[in-house]
């Protein structure tokens, strides 16, 4: 289990970071996930798929920072304040920046379902297993989060 939570850093991280919209929020919230990972290994059964257990601990994991600062009453300045100060306008780049921004505008489980499905590649019933949800919700969610991206970025191809 040890080296394949390694082998899924990554992938961690950018579904965090997917549901975050800031890169240091993303690692705090791995690194909680992690934590929380190997503090219950033991609830892991190895007949399950590890992938959909991870990606359930990091969406929790974040659901629980939300609260948290909710509770704390912070306000944080929006990461596109400062997200394009020194960079050139590279074209690439400013699409990853809208596409981000765009995927930060979802609501939370749009975004959740377009970043397990699309972007990690898991199946909709790792992502429904993931998310604790039914598949047909995770398929509901996944299609109004495509809609809602391809309307933000301009895109008129169905």
């Amino acid at each position: 289990m040890h080296q394949r939570l390694c082998e899924l850093l990554p992938r961690m991280r950018r579904f965090a970071r997917s549901l975050t919209g800031h890169p240091q929020d993303a690692d705090d919230v791995v690194q909680t996930a992690i934590e929380r990972a190997l503090a219950r290994a033991s609830q892991w059964r190895p007949d399950q798929a590890l992938e959909p257990w991870l990606f359930g601990i990091v969406r929790n994991a974040w659901l629980d920072e939300v609260r948290a600062r909710q509770r704390r009453g912070r306000v944080f300045a929006p990461e596109e304040e400062g997200e394009a100060v020194g960079h050139d306008g590279v074209d690439a780049h400013a699409v990853v920046l809208s596409v981000e921004a765009a995927m930060v505008r979802l609501p939370e489980e749009q975004r959740a379902a377009v970043a397990l499905v699309l972007v990690e590649g898991l199946s909709y019933k790792e992502a429904a297993a993931a998310l604790e949800v039914p598949i047909g919700t995770v398929t509901s969610r996944l299609a109004r989060g495509r809609e809602a991206l391809q309307r933000m970025l301009g895109d008129d191809r169905e």
